[in-house]
């Protein structure tokens, strides 16, 4: 699969505590492959949250959680993204069977993160964020909103690019509810086009996102399915090739009929 073939669904597989369901990681081992089933191209599993005002957790803690889900779903085929910021995480799930880094530092929080894709020639998504999950709520001041995110991914691209990051490698984030508002939300995906002037892939994670919620009138993540369908939709009409979300099938569904009504080409249901 194609970084450009739009739209791709990678589905969201959070090995935390509080995501297990059922038997634990067996249920969530299930959860990968049901995903994958319902037409997931690539799953993403991170093992840290990285929402703000959560707390870290060491890297060692976060490779016990995500390792044994990477390796029996990349065992079955999956095409795997690491969602991680800690480059021993990286190196660790890349061994273990991933193919893909995503990082919601952009390759800024570990020194070591960059010069590791560049060496195992990985695809990696670059995200816009400002902080950490404890301080980015602090900064959500910006001059010319749009300007400053793609100016701050244009640093992080070339940083990418001199360590040795292949340009071909790389899909870009505007970070939807990293260091924005609920508005700046709503800006962002309103001018999303804008940032196909990087002539890279581009990524979007809007599902269950608290500025839907807001919008929505749903304080409840878990039964706001219909505003992230909303939301995934426009951004696919302006220009998002890649969806990040939690609910496959009815995404799946959804854009089938997006691309049927707009009489897109249908890559759907390629899989890993």
């Amino acid at each position: 699969m194609r970084w450009g073939e739009a739209p791709v669904l990678m589905g969201i597989l959070n090995a935390t505590p509080d995501s297990f369901a059922n038997n634990g990681k067996a249920a969530t081992i299930e959860r990968g492959l049901e995903m994958i089933a319902q037409g997931a191209n690539i799953l993403d599993i991170g093992g840290e949250s990285t929402r703000p005002g959560a707390t870290p957790i060491p890297p060692d803690e976060e490779q016990s959680r995500v390792l044994p889900l990477i390796q029996a779903l990349a065992g079955q085929g999956a095409l795997i993204s690491i969602d991680t910021r800690n480059a021993s995480t990286m190196a660790a799930a890349l061994d273990a069977g991933a193919a893909i880094v995503n990082d919601v530092s952009g390759l800024t929080h570990d020194p070591r993160a960059a010069p590791l894709v560049a060496e195992r020639g990985c695809r990696v998504v670059l995200m816009h964020s400002r902080g950490t999950p404890q301080t980015m709520q602090a900064l959500r001041h910006y001059g010319d909103l749009v300007a400053d995110v793609k100016a701050e991914l244009v640093a992080r691209i070339e940083a990418a690019e001199r360590a040795g990051v292949r340009r071909e490698s790389i899909a870009i984030d505007p970070g939807i509810g990293f260091a924005k508002t609920a508005s700046q939300n709503v800006e962002l995906l309103r001018r999303l086009s804008e940032f196909s002037m990087f002539g890279l892939p581009v990524l979007v994670g809007v599902s269950r996102k608290s500025f839907i919620g807001t919008f929505g009138g749903e304080p409840d993540a878990t039964r706001r399915l219909p505003g992230s369908l909303a939301a995934a939709l426009f951004a696919l009409d302006h220009g998002a090739q890649i969806l990040r979300v939690h609910d496959i099938a009815e995404t799946a569904q959804a854009v089938r009929i997006w691309q049927t009504l707009a009489a897109k080409p249908n890559v759907m249901g390629s899989g890993a």
